[in-house]
């Protein structure tokens, strides 16, 4: 594991000219964040640089906090499921676009865009945890010999279980912490998930029914996946509670390996829809 560490590189007084060069001196990381994870305009950028100042103080100390928590992931995760992560981890002070995510390769890097974040204690051990989630999940399988030219990345099925499975390992790692926490990444969670727990067959139901419509899967990852959605209830990323729904029900069935590895099962999209159609 390897921490690229680009803090001390940010511009202490920002201009458009001085971030355009930060951005350069970390062209692989930018160009990736830029391309998949926030728009590169001046406008935006100017935007970012307004809010920085406001936001120095709690971008310290997520700079300060991040490092330990991240080295404590790892540890934890090698303890429990005797996993090592080849990977680097990015931190960055981006323009408030993602707050962090894996990037697109078969055992990926991580990024962690600190001006996004939270510095509380258990919301950034929560999302550190999940996107540890996500390679922990993508190492286990190719252990298991996984052929990963038959993935379907662009099916909705597919994001089900990546963030089923990255929502459970967060739970493993920092079990007993409020339930909202490992859906928001943040204290102030609570008004989703309660939504969510008590309209859980309507919203089931209803993505179930977005996809046999033959929704593009551009809207349904939008409107169930980004935080940009949300029209049909009025609360985005309803998916990641539908991916916990779906990861406990058929762990509970099987174990919690078997259905880490459902994606290697040529039945692995009927056994989704059967467990749709329940609802």
């Amino acid at each position: 594991m390897n921490i690229i560490d680009t803090y001390e590189s940010f511009p202490k007084q920002p201009t458009l000219e001085r971030l355009r060069e930060y951005h350069i001196n970390y062209g692989n990381i930018f160009e990736f964040y830029f391309l998949y994870h926030c728009t590169n305009t001046e406008e935006r950028l100017n935007k970012a640089i307004e809010r920085y100042s406001y936001d120095w103080h709690s971008i310290q100390k997520v700079y300060q906090n991040i490092g330990i928590i991240i080295e404590n992931t790892a540890q934890i995760y090698h303890e429990k499921y005797q996993l090592e992560f080849p990977i680097d981890i990015n931190l960055i002070i981006g323009a408030y676009g993602s707050n962090a995510y894996a990037n697109r390769k078969i055992i990926p890097d991580i990024t962690f865009a600190m001006e996004r974040l939270t510095f509380e204690a258990e919301p950034l051990q929560v999302i550190v945890a999940h996107e540890f989630g996500h390679v922990a999940h993508n190492l286990i399988t190719n252990q298991e010999g996984m052929d990963w030219k038959k993935v379907r990345w662009e099916h909705p099925y597919t994001w089900l279980l990546q963030e089923g499975a990255a929502t459970h390992f967060s739970k493993q790692i920092y079990p007993n912490l409020s339930e909202s926490i490992y859906f928001s990444y943040s204290l102030e969670g609570d008004e989703w998930f309660t939504f969510a727990k008590k309209h859980k067959q309507d919203i089931i139901s209803s993505f179930a029914n977005e996809l046999r419509s033959g929704k593009e899967f551009t809207h349904i990852y939008k409107e169930w996946f980004s935080i940009n959605g949300g029209e049909t209830f009025g609360y985005s990323r309803l998916a990641y509670f539908i991916a916990d729904c779906l990861f406990q029900d058929l762990s509970f069935i099987t174990d919690e390996l078997h259905t880490l590895l459902l994606w290697k099962n040529e039945d692995y999209f009927q056994i989704v829809d059967e467990w749709l159609n329940q609802w």
